[in-house]
């Protein structure tokens, strides 16, 4: 969960991430549709921890995590909850961003979402002691890297690649997102946007989800065995936010 695009092409949304794991995790499961009371939303699933790192919700919400608040941390040996579950916990509220507020993140390990709320794109982060939220202009592209995973001068590099290319291809496709998200880099597999360091962390999966008024379309790319699936969500009315 360590690389994050958001892009706004005209009528649409796309959020997109990379899921650099440990080798030795569990494969996700493919994204399908899951029941929450009488909403639906579509996520892939942790085999490990049962929760998602991205998941859209059909009144149109969606949401995608990010290990780590503003600085790399020394883990825990035990939290109370995976970051999934919490990411679940707070894209089935009415409104995601006041769950954020009203949730209790005691003993939960820090993290950062990446929020459409009502179509209003926020910035969400823990850092272990107090939350902080941000809006972000949703009419702009924006790039986020995990501060676990990457220095700031490299999180500065992965940005520069990022404006260079959004400023030739201002105008993308889901295909084009994904392309970039698996080959922008300088070569460097331990920092290329699809990383790989010695075969023991590395990008198992690239997830973009392609948001418009009335659907969503969630395209999983999964890399271990080079397979696209898709999961499309129309919107319900009566959940709309």
């Amino acid at each position: 969960m360590c690389t994050v695009t958001f892009i706004p092409v005209k009528d649409k949304f796309f959020i997109t991430s990379n899921r650099d794991e440990k080798i030795l995790r569990k494969p996700a499961l493919p994204p399908k549709a899951y029941t929450f009371g009488i909403a639906t939303i579509i996520y892939p699933k942790d085999a490990d921890a049962g929760g998602t790192w991205i998941a859209m919700h059909e009144n149109g919400n969606a949401v995608v995590l990010l290990n780590g608040g503003f600085e790399k941390h020394i883990p825990a040996p035990s939290y109370k909850k995976s970051r999934g579950i919490v990411l679940l916990e707070v894209i089935n509220a009415p409104s995601p961003l006041t769950r954020f507020h009203e949730i209790s993140l005691s003993n939960i390990e820090p993290f950062t979402l990446v929020l459409l709320d009502d179509n209003n794109l926020y910035e969400c982060r823990w850092d272990g002691d107090i939350k902080h939220a941000k809006e972000l202009n949703n009419t702009k592209a924006h790039i986020w890297s995990s501060v676990t995973l990457y220095d700031k001068a490299i999180i500065q590099k992965r940005e520069q690649w990022f404006i260079e290319w959004i400023n030739t291809n201002p105008a993308p496709s889901m295909q084009d997102i994904l392309h970039f998200h698996l080959f922008a880099g300088d070569g460097d597999d331990h920092n290329d946007l699809r990383m790989n360091r010695n075969n023991k962390m590395l990008t198992v999966s690239a997830t973009g989800m392609e948001i418009s008024n009335e659907k969503a379309i969630m395209h999983y790319l999964d890399l271990n065995n080079d397979k696209l699936y898709k999961q499309e969500l129309r919107f319900s009315s009566s959940l709309a936010v």
